[in-house]
């Protein structure tokens, strides 16, 4: 991933990891234009996973902890699983160490440098460890190419491009003038602006400050590390300058390697480094109760039966009672004179479709006190008159219900009683 174009690598079918050779790779850039560089990260790798079938693992090379998070955050919404995140330099040590071209070195510099800047790390090749790492943007690609762009312009062949549009044409022409000439001496391309004529000789003037000035900071971080170094390992699109390489040389003092292709070091050191990741999950087939006795660990048996709290008993036993107090008034009443068998004070009296009082609250239970009924029913009405609507008529005076009497139509009103609270007293708040 870098800041002008996402480079993908992945190794040619049939070989093994073992049996890969240093270029024995499939390359795509991908440049960077407006959309952020993790969504086309993300994006590209979901296109590639779709058309091309037998993909069984996926690197992803990142600089910063940063990165990472936004390159999840863009896999996430593409539902792409199978990846893992490798730092850069981990990558970039994969594929040297491959390939051999840092055998017998135990410590070294990795000198990066791509269109967005510069990173300089002291690493340990045996561990792996990292004893320093800085980055500026001080010196970078995108510096190179306008330090050309100024050159030209100011050389009168070329016009100052009008507006943002042609400024970014003539970039990139300087840009491919720049790379044209790591196996040229001289270059020329034409443009909407002019001719773009670059030497190798004035190119090597115009950056031999920036260039120098990279070496120095990276003497600076040898001496900060406390570490001695036995070699530079040159990665990055702008690895392919020669000056760069002699320069550094030069100020180190220790071989300088320059890998083949070194702006795709990185991603073919992230191929290397993918494995599968296991993320299916298989469906548990259905578990018969029978078969709760042999899960472990024990959380897994069948769930408890849930205790009901005092509340809810004491709550069901008012509910009980209440039902029995209905029930009892209306056998009272003489509703039920079929199944339970009446006393001997109510057996002497002549029974009636329609009584006339309510019976007194001893025919209950002691404790249950019933109102006595507001309205009396003659058993001439009862008898002649039709049984009543939902909707009384106007003309006929119809008994006001009180709060505690239940009116159904062709019987008489009930009176459901009153419970005194201290009959089942409720538990005192906690």
């Amino acid at each position: 991933m870098g800041a002008g174009a996402v480079r993908m690598a992945r190794p040619h079918a049939g070989h093994a990891h073992d049996q890969i050779a240093p270029h024995s790779f499939d390359f795509q850039s991908i440049p960077v234009g407006e959309q952020p560089v993790e969504e086309l990260v993300a994006e590209a790798i979901g296109v590639t996973l779709e058309a091309t079938p037998g993909i069984e693992a996926t690197a992803i090379a990142y600089r910063t902890e940063q990165q990472a998070k936004a390159i999840r955050a863009a896999m996430a919404r593409q539902q792409i699983t199978n990846y893992e995140l490798v730092p850069e330099l981990a990558a970039a040590l994969e594929f040297a160490q491959y390939t051999g071209d840092i055998r017998g070195i135990s410590s070294l510099v990795v000198y990066d440098l791509g269109s967005s800047g510069l990173s300089v790390s002291v690493v340990d090749t045996q561990t792996r460890e990292i004893r320093i790492s800085e980055r500026t943007s001080d010196i970078s690609g995108d510096y190179l190419d306008s330090l050309i762009r100024e050159q030209q312009i100011a050389s009168g062949r070329i016009a100052h491009p009008a507006d943002p549009t042609g400024l970014a044409e003539l970039d990139s022409h300087c840009r491919e003038a720049k790379e044209q000439l790591s196996a040229n001496t001289a270059v020329a391309l034409p443009s909407e602006q002019g001719l773009v004529l670059l030497a190798q000789e004035n190119f090597e003037a115009l950056i031999m400050l920036a260039v120098e000035s990279s070496a120095r900071m990276t003497r600076d971080v040898i001496v900060r590390s406390d570490r001695p170094v036995h070699g530079v390992l040159l990665i990055g699109g702008c690895a392919r300058i020669p000056l760069i390489a002699k320069v550094l040389e030069r100020w180190m003092g220790v071989p300088v390697v320059v890998p083949e292709t070194p702006e795709t070091v990185i991603a073919r050191g992230a191929a290397l480094l993918a494995r599968p990741v296991q993320t299916v999950q298989q469906v548990a087939a259905p578990i018969s109760p029978h078969d709760y006795a042999d899960l472990s660990p024990a959380w897994l048996s069948a769930p408890p039966k849930r205790r009901r709290s005092r509340r809810e008993i004491n709550a069901a036993v008012l509910t009980v009672s209440a039902l029995a107090a209905v029930a009892a008034i209306g056998l009272g009443l003489g509703y039920g004179p079929q199944v339970l068998e009446r006393d001997s004070q109510s057996s002497d009296r002549p029974t009636s479709s329609t009584p006339t009082s309510v019976p007194s609250s001893t025919a209950l239970d002691p404790q249950i006190t019933v109102a006595p009924a507001t309205t009396e029913t003659s058993p001439e009405e009862s008898v002649a008159a039709p049984p009543p609507r939902w909707q009384q008529s106007s003309t006929s005076a119809a008994p006001t219900p009180g709060p505690n009497t239940i009116v159904v139509p062709g019987l008489p009103p009930i009176v459901v009683p009153t419970i005194p609270p201290n009959v089942f007293p409720f538990p005192p708040p906690r």
